[in-house]
């Protein structure tokens, strides 16, 4: 019986290494990356830290109650949509590298094209959101983006490396079309592993500023976040970035909490024409590490953009509300703020050079 019982653990602990050692999985960061990170002011008690204290969950809110309503609990009806949702795919490859577009990808993929220069940021484009095909599997309608529909990119942007914002198996195929990729300080050891050399990595931290191609600016600047693919958490960075161009300025948001550091960022780079925030994915027990819809209206507010257009939402459940309550309360929260809130569709073109676009309710659809 020891003996079985003994071989069992072996099995186990054996094809835990397996899995834990898949590509999927990344690197965690060595040599000289790893002593960057030491000497990094935002790495404290060996993990990367944030602006003000973050615990996993909220004040009133136990893990095993949280777990069991997530894997358990009785779901929302609306969890995921009833049918498909309506996208437009939109040929990225012909779209004139004189226009100035936003197009949103799914849940947190967007491309950006800008004074004659091309973002894609926190690309997941395959139809499931983890490391395995199995789990969290995209909405229908939700990912009709392949890696293949992507052009060549001048700039690959990663905001952290969670598994639903850093896909191995996009990364990995659009790495030949990809002039350079920005991540934050630890998350390069992922793509470096993934095929990508050192000089085509842009790895910075907080406060960094990195001047890019037609006389545009990147800014690394703080978000209340968390990482990691593994077992080890917060060994590499999280971050939102600035994009300063020629034309305009653009918050990119990221994986955010609520805190303090919306304002400062307002003040000291606003105000924007547009801020890409993540709206979805969210509730109480997370609230300091995903913003509820009231939360983004006050980063909204903070930031002092133009323009918001909301992102993390649509394409995957990872929480437990309805698929489309983020987009009803951000609505109806922007028009009570008197907020200019786009909501395109999956693929829908947003010009950034046009004051007066307006989008259909397809949610409601």
């Amino acid at each position: 019986m020891m003996y079985w019982i003994i071989t069992i653990i072996l099995i186990l602990v054996a094809g835990y290494f397996l899995v834990i050692n898949m590509k999927a999985f990344g690197a965690v960061p060595k040599g000289k990356r790893l002593e960057r990170i030491r000497k990094s002011k935002l790495y404290r008690d060996k993990q990367f830290q944030n602006i003000s204290y973050t615990p996993s969950l909220a004040e009133g809110h136990k893990m095993s109650k949280v777990t069991y309503d997530f894997f358990l609990g009785k779901k929302d009806p609306l969890l995921k949509p009833l049918k498909e949702i309506p996208s437009v795919h939109t040929d990225l490859r012909r779209i004139d590298k004189s226009r100035d577009v936003f197009i949103w990808l799914g849940h947190s993929s967007y491309y950006i094209q800008t004074d004659g220069v091309s973002f894609l940021i926190d690309p997941v484009l395959s139809s499931y959101g983890s490391p395995f095909k199995f789990f969290n599997k995209a909405f229908k309608g939700s990912d009709i983006f392949k890696p293949e529909d992507i052009p060549a990119l001048d700039y690959l942007i990663i905001t952290h490396d969670h598994f639903d914002h850093l896909d191995y198996p996009t990364v990995k195929a659009i790495r030949e079309r990809t002039g350079a990729a920005v991540v934050p300080l630890g998350a390069g050891a992922h793509l470096e592993r993934w095929g990508y050399p050192g000089n085509k990595l842009i790895e910075e931290e907080w406060g960094a500023e990195v001047e890019l191609k037609n006389n545009i600016k990147i800014i690394f600047t703080p978000a209340r976040h968390f990482s990691g693919r593994g077992v080890k958490q917060n060994n590499t960075l999280w971050t939102s970035y600035v994009l300063i161009t020629p034309k305009r300025r653009v918050f990119l948001g990221g994986d955010s909490g609520y805190d303090s550091h919306f304002k400062m960022i307002g003040e000291k780079y606003g105000p924007f024409d547009y801020a890409i925030l993540e709206n979805g994915q969210y509730g109480e027990a997370w609230r300091y590490i995903h913003t509820l819809p009231e939360d983004v209206i006050r980063a909204a507010l903070d930031i002092n953009a133009k323009y918001i257009i909301p992102v993390h939402a649509a394409k995957f459940a990872l929480a437990l509300h309805p698929w489309n309550e983020p987009l009803q309360k951000i609505t109806r929260l922007g028009k009570e703020n008197k907020l200019s809130v786009l909501t395109p569709m999956i693929g829908e073109v947003v010009d950034l050079n046009s004051s007066d676009q307006q989008f259909c309710i397809w949610w409601e659809d």
